[in-house]
């Protein structure tokens, strides 16, 4: 299944300062997360600081356990809203 994942930073609680030093880590984990297959494709968000992500998981638990393995995430610093999607049924035979 595939879902697509809004992340946004926490940026009410927290600030600038706090996630600069996370933005890396945070980035290797992501590439790690699309070399395993598990990210299928990310991208920065323009409307506010954070990205969109879509994964690969089993089911809704999977996709928190995978989003839990984020740097920012782990300290709280992230807000997600997750969408399950599947594929458009205009492109479907018949």
């Amino acid at each position: 299944m595939q879902f697509f994942v809004l992340a946004r930073h926490r940026t009410e609680s927290f600030s600038q300062e706090q996630f600069e030093p996370l933005l890396g880590p945070e980035a290797a984990r992501v590439r790690e997360l699309y070399g395993d297959g598990v990210i299928r494709s990310a991208y920065s968000r323009q409307d506010v600081p954070g990205a969109i992500l879509l994964v690969e998981a089993a089911d809704l638990d999977e996709v928190d356990d995978i989003l839990a393995t984020l740097p920012l995430a782990e300290r709280g610093m992230l807000e997600f809203t997750i969408i399950h999607v599947r594929g458009y049924r205009g492109f479907a035979d018949g």
